[in-house]
């Protein structure tokens, strides 16, 4: 959780919300490329707000393929194994023109600066933050709000249990070192989808009636629950499929423009069951489950 702390702001300003602990770089349609691997959930929430926002000729965007060694990601999938806009073979090589023999993990999401090849920033809380706020001028007409003034409070309070209890939560639990570790983190991780699924029995998204970055942030994860952090992570008292409210929602989210595309379930096995060798050391990835069901009907329409 130590990233690269730079901002790409309106005219390199301060910007009116969170820290500015790195360099601040001008918003320049064109200057950047976002690089994230579709496999990375953290990643995948910057491709999704990306293309929510219509920045897509504005903001070029390079996609490292899912599997890598511990020099971390690289651009197998691109002819020749480069990048077509900046020209590497690995992310890493970004990082090291920025800082050389960069000390910390070469992740995804990075907005890489075109013409030094150097990376800006890796700090993907932000990055999507930004994105909304600051490049808003170059937003498509009819981008939605996703961050709507009167229900920030209550969004930062629902995002940071999400984060800490969710996203984080499997993670917590597949990388227990113990049973009593594995034991806490389950039924942290349990408690907290208990409340989403009364949450979101009343209500069509985490906010109501609006679509907004919250629901970016949780929907990632419930992406790969079934296909990976049920078995994979131990996070198995019930599939993602058997939870009526959640399921509904996050088939909701897979059919709205914008989110089932950026998901590649091929590259998200493949990265937790290939990568991951200390948790399948056999590298053998599942079939299964049915990917069709997340075009099934929702039945979430009335919900407000």
């Amino acid at each position: 959780m130590d990233y690269i702390p730079d901002r790409i702001t309106r005219d390199a300003r301060k910007p009116d919300h969170g820290p500015v602990e790195g360099d601040l770089w001008p918003v320049e349609p064109g200057r950047y490329r976002l690089v994230a691997a579709p496999a990375c959930p953290w990643a995948n929430r910057s491709l999704i707000v990306h293309r929510l926002l219509g920045l897509e000729d504005v903001i070029s965007v390079g996609r490292p393929a899912p599997t890598h060694d511990e020099r971390s990601w690289s651009f197998d999938n691109d002819p020749g194994g480069t990048d077509p806009v900046l020209g590497i073979h690995r992310l890493q090589e970004a990082y090291f023109a920025r800082v050389p023999d960069y000390p910390r993990g070469i992740t995804v999401p990075a907005i890489v600066d075109i013409p030094t090849g150097q990376v800006v920033t890796n700090d993907f809380p932000w990055i999507t933050h930004d994105l909304f706020f600051e490049w808003t001028e170059l937003h498509r007409a009819d981008a939605p709000d996703l961050w709507p003034e009167d229900l920030r409070e209550e969004m930062e309070e629902v995002m940071e249990r999400v984060f800490t209890e969710v996203n984080n939560g499997v993670y917590r639990c597949g990388f227990a070192g113990s049973q009593e570790s594995y034991d806490r983190a389950y039924d942290r991780l349990w408690a907290a989808l208990d409340w989403l699924e009364d949450r979101l029995t009343g209500r069509r998204y985490l906010m109501g009636d609006r679509l907004t970055e919250a629901d970016v942030r949780l929907f990632t994860t419930l992406a790969r629950f079934d296909a990976v952090y049920h078995g994979h992570f131990k996070c198995n008292r019930q599939k993602l499929s058997e939870m009526p409210a959640l399921w509904g929602y996050a088939r909701d989210l897979f059919q709205t423009p914008g989110f089932g595309e950026t998901i590649d379930f091929d590259q998200i096995q493949a990265h937790y069951y290939v990568v991951q060798r200390d948790l399948n050391p056999s590298q053998i990835v599942p079939k299964g489950p049915d990917r069709s069901v997340w075009t099934t009907p929702h039945g979430r329409e009335s919900l407000s």
